[in-house]
């Protein structure tokens, strides 16, 4: 038995890759539906022509269940679900979460996962709640990892998923990350962050899910445990998040809620079905809500809706478009946007596997010129042959007696006319200047000046940048006069 995880495409630190999991492949970034088999509003037999290649189900639900328990072990989980995919099971750990304890320990649950045929098994690891202090969180990890490792030695050959946890301790994630992987794992879920999302901290949750990756290895599948919300699996993805698992298809269904890409709406308030999925454009709003299947149709709905966000986050990977997607989705919620600026803060860390050419760069407000194709272009400015006096023009126009002249475009700077037609100077939009991209622009001026601290240099600019430019390269002689 073997999990495989081969990385085909990247942006940011997303990827579009193939995870192997025996003889089935799950294309991802992927969503897990999770499966009730006592409350099924979505049948897994459907999930399989609606092009999901992997579900997710509860070992916990399934032992103590008189309905299934003896099924399961005697016919197998794939049978008993009618699921030819991949199908993950949870060791139940989330009902440890809920109620504090659960009826079974590690061994019983990891031996009860294997004997129905689950492809991915998952040891009974301690989530540990937000709010808990430092000395909980290490205890808790202590516990966790003793349980991988147990897993580890019971089941060799076993498709172990090795989950990691830490609280929101990014230190302690980090050493999980780490711990996981000096096991060998290539399958890990980043837990115990529901209760993040449940309250909208998205900022810790960035915090979270980057540590692990610390730790993490680059080769490594990682599964975020609980995200169900397509608004926030750019957000996701971005960070290096491979697959997610989702119960709120069906749980804002019972509820009543039409989920959408930019958050839920209830269904008694539309007047109207925007979305394109065949159940919204089968119905009206009025229909939907007296129909004796509303529940089911809301999930059905809820599910196509996530779905599609997949494909459009995989779309956006492989045209190098994911920072404008992030962008875009998390400008729907201001906790969002939070997570967002976070996840800029640490654009260092990201610019390391963002790919060096894309299609396009577009500028969209201040949080742009953070990003990790601005950051890179600075780093390379050094790079430029400069002559003894150097110019620095906003309007592409020279001045003589000077030995260079570079052209200047925000959020990047200055570059040789050479450089106009590749990226990103080429391949970036932008609308007219604001002052931050000028400021972020002046930036890579004096990244200039400082790899090259004996020559002197001019900023050439109008007017209205002078004040700009004066106080961000402070060492540089501003002509806008001459403008």
């Amino acid at each position: 038995m073997t999990i495989t995880f081969e990385v085909i495409h990247k942006d940011i630190a997303g990827r579009v890759g193939r995870l192997r999991v025996n003889e089935k492949n799950v294309r991802t970034p992927a969503l897990l539906p999770v499966v009730n088999p006592h409350l099924p509003l979505v049948t897994p037999r459907e999930m399989g022509r609606m092009g999901i290649e992997a579900l997710i189900t509860n070992a916990y639900i399934f032992r103590r269940s008189a309905d299934y328990r003896d099924r399961a072990l005697a016919e197998g989980l794939h049978r008993v679900l009618d699921f030819d995919g991949a199908i993950m099971t949870d060791s139940g750990s989330f009902q440890l979460s809920v109620y504090g304890e659960v009826e079974v320990n590690n061994r019983e649950t990891l031996e009860f996962q294997q004997a129905i045929g689950s492809d991915i098994i998952v040891p009974l690891d301690i989530p540990t709640p937000p709010d808990a202090g430092r000395q909980r969180a290490e205890q808790d990890l202590g516990v966790t990892m003793e349980r991988i490792r147990e897993a580890h030695r019971l089941f060799p050959d076993a498709n172990l998923a090795g989950p990691v946890q830490g609280g929101i301790f990014a230190d302690l994630r980090e050493e999980s990350g780490r711990a996981v992987r000096e096991l060998g794992l290539t399958f890990c879920p980043i837990g115990a962050v529901v209760p993040l999302m449940e309250t909208y901290r998205y900022r810790d949750l960035v915090r979270v899910v980057l540590a692990a990756k610390r730790g993490l290895s680059p080769a490594t599948a990682v599964h975020l445990f609980g995200a169900g919300h397509p608004s926030m699996f750019a957000l996701a993805v971005a960070m290096g998040c491979d697959l997610f698992d989702s119960a709120a298809y069906a749980l804002f269904a019972r509820e009543g809620r039409y989920i959408t890409t930019h958050g839920s709406l209830k269904i008694d308030e539309l007047a109207e079905l925007p979305c394109p999925c065949q159940v919204c454009r089968s119905m009206t709003a009025d229909e939907l809500r007296k129909s004796e299947d509303r529940e089911r149709l809301l999930a059905l709905h809820n599910l196509h809706v996530t779905l599609a966000e997949i494909s459009r986050i995989r779309q956006a990977i492989q045209e190098g478009t994911l920072w404008e997607l992030v962008d875009e989705r998390c400008r729907s919620h201001p906790r969002l946007l939070d997570g967002y600026r976070e996840l800029l803060r640490d654009t260092a860390e990201l610019e390391v596997d963002d790919p060096v050419s894309k299609r396009r760069f577009f500028y969209r407000g201040a949080e742009t010129c953070r990003r990790t194709e601005v950051l890179r272009y600075h780093r390379v400015i050094p790079r430029i042959p400069l002559g003894e006096r150097v110019l620095v023009s906003f309007d592409g126009s020279g001045t003589p007696g000077f030995d260079t002249v570079l052209n200047f475009k925000p959020p990047f700077g200055p570059y040789p006319p050479e450089l106009a037609e590749t990226f990103p100077i080429g391949q970036s939009e932008t609308p007219e200047w604001d002052e931050e991209m000028v400021r972020a622009g002046c930036a890579g001026i004096r990244s200039l000046m400082e790899a090259n601290p004996g020559k002197e240099f001019a900023v050439r600019c109008a007017d209205e940048w002078a004040r700009v430019v004066r106080e961000e390269v402070p060492g540089a002689e501003v002509l806008h006069e001459q403008v």
